[in-house]
Parts: structure tokens; C-alpha cells; sequence
């Protein structure tokens, strides 16, 4: 019995309800089967009701499970690698008042420079969950008991020692996680791609028609990195002016010029876009 199985087991003992915090990216067929088979009553939009309600439609879904044994979830559970999310165990929580919780923490800043937070991505949660002491995991998995998630190649187990109601920190703890530069770019790019796909999908079908859409984001993603374009309105204003441009190719003007601090460099290209679409060259 691997540690999933085992931790699966221990949720049957002790008699508590099973959740799937389940990624749908890539995975449609997964979340068509789970969803007829469990009924509308059984599973929620994690972005609906929030901020990111745009997003509801395609973004992750909150599950609550009668059983691991579905053909759909033993798949999942066979092929941890894929990313899809994670288990969680609870005692008699509705699925409603669980997904409020989770609505507090998904949505992250203030307008305008709001962002997703990825809590329903296995390595966000493992991230989180290895640089938090565990006297800190009440705030972050609230109703939670206990979860179970892939992170550095092994399956893990998290207990929370005060499962129930807890406001959202001042200071999420869980936000000053250290993120690498790889997976940070990655985390990025997901984002963006969910975001341009759902409120620029013309655009974005349109490009790719000419482009490999990927490709062409992850470029994107490196020049935030390159020029130090890291403030979400300079990412988004890199991304959907880009989108843009004749032949998707950047104006030499866009480049920055030797020794220009990165605020500056982003002032000037900005302006020079603003100065454009008033005079009608765009």
C-alpha cells in the first residue's frame, strides 16, 4: 500500500468526507466524466463568484468525492506528474462553505494589480505547505483536515491541527513562499495563457493561425524576465499590446536603451503605445 493509498484508508477509518481540488487544464475528458457522473451538486467553479469569475468556466473545480475508487480518479492518481491537483479530507464541511474559503484566497492584491493565486496547482500547495510551520496550515487550509499532493516526486501528507474557520491573514503567510525564477516563469506563463485565451480569444486565435501560440507566449514571458517587466501592469501591457503588433514583431523602439532602469524603459515604450493609438498608427 504506497502513501496515498494508505492516507485514502486513514480518511475511511476516521469517517471524513473526500474533496478534489482538481486542475481541469488538460485534463477535459476527466473533468466531462467526473462532472456528469457526479451531478452539477457535487463539484463548484473555484474562480466563480470572485474576481476572476472570467475565468469559472475553464479554471479548476472543488469536488467533493464519494470515493477514490472512480475510474476517472484512479487515472488521475496513477499519473501524478500530470499536475491535476490534489486530495483533502474534511469533517461534515458543505461543499459550499468550503468553497467560500477557498474564494478568500484564490484572488490575490487590489484592483488593478490583482492575480490569481494557484492554490488548486499540487506544487503551489506543496510550496506552500513546506515553507509554512505547521502551526500556520489553519489559515491557509481552513476546514481542511488533512491533504494528500505530489511535490518533489513523492506523494505527501499535510495534517492541520485546528481544521475550521479562520480569516484571512492581514499578511497570507503562504504568499511570502520562495518561488525559483524556473517555476515562477512557468507559473506565469499558465496564467497569461488562461487569461489571453479567455478575455483576448479573438486576438489570440488569430495569432495562432500565423504562430505557434505557446511559443510565441513563452517568448513574451522571457522578455518580462529579460527586462525586469516583472509589476503585473507591465505584464499585461507587454502581453496585450503585443497582440497587437503587425506580424507580432516588437519595434526596435520597444528595445531598451544601454544602462535604462526597467521603470523608465516600461514609461517610455508605454507612452510611445499611448502616443500611437491617439494618433491612430495602430
Amino acid at each position: 500500500m504506497n502513501r496515498v493509498e494508505q492516507w485514502l484508508h486513514e480518511q475511511r477509518r476516521v469517517g471524513r468526507d473526500l474533496f478534489l481540488m482538481f486542475d481541469t487544464d488538460g485534463q477535459s475528458e476527466a473533468r466531462t466524466a467526473l462532472a456528469a457522473d457526479l451531478g452539477t451538486d457535487q463539484f463548484r467553479h473555484l474562480y466563480a463568484g470572485t474576481a476572476a469569475e472570467s475565468l469559472a468556466q475553464t479554471g479548476p473545480l472543488l469536488l467533493r468525492i464519494d470515493t477514490a475508487r472512480h475510474p476517472v480518479i484512479q487515472a488521475l492518481l496513477a499519473t501524478p506528474d500530470r499536475h491535476w491537483g490534489w486530495l483533502a479530507s474534511a469533517e461534515h464541511v458543505a461543499l459550499d462553505d468550503l468553497t467560500r474559503h477557498w474564494h478568500e484566497r484564490v484572488v490575490t492584491g487590489e484592483r488593478p494589480n490583482l492575480a490569481v493565486y494557484r492554490v488548486h496547482d499540487n506544487r503551489v500547495l506543496g510550496r506552500a505547505l513546506a515553507h509554512l510551520q505547521p502551526e500556520q496550515y489553519a489559515t491557509l487550509l481552513g476546514p481542511i483536515s488533512s491533504v494528500c499532493y505530489w511535490h518533489a516526486g513523492q506523494w505527501n501528507v499535510a495534517d492541520n491541527p485546528d481544521p475550521g474557520e479562520h480569516p484571512l491573514p492581514i499578511d497570507p503567510p503562504w504568499l511570502q513562499t520562495p518561488i525559483p525564477e524556473l517555476i515562477y516563469a512557468n507559473v506565469l506563463f499558465d496564467n497569461a495563457r488562461r487569461y489571453l485565451v479567455g478575455e483576448h480569444t479573438e486576438a489570440m486565435a488569430k495569432l495562432a493561425e500565423q504562430l505557434d501560440m505557446d511559443d510565441w507566449l513563452w517568448g513574451q514571458i522571457q522578455l518580462t524576465r529579460l527586462w525586469s517587466w516583472q509589476q503585473p501592469e507591465q505584464v499585461h501591457f507587454l502581453l496585450t499590446q503585443s497582440l497587437q503588433l503587425s506580424g507580432y514583431v516588437l519595434p526596435k523602439s520597444w528595445l531598451p536603451k544601454p544602462e535604462e532602469d526597467p521603470a523608465v524603459h516600461f514609461d517610455r515604450v508605454s507612452q510611445q503605445v499611448l502616443y500611437w493609438q491617439e494618433s491612430g498608427a495602430l
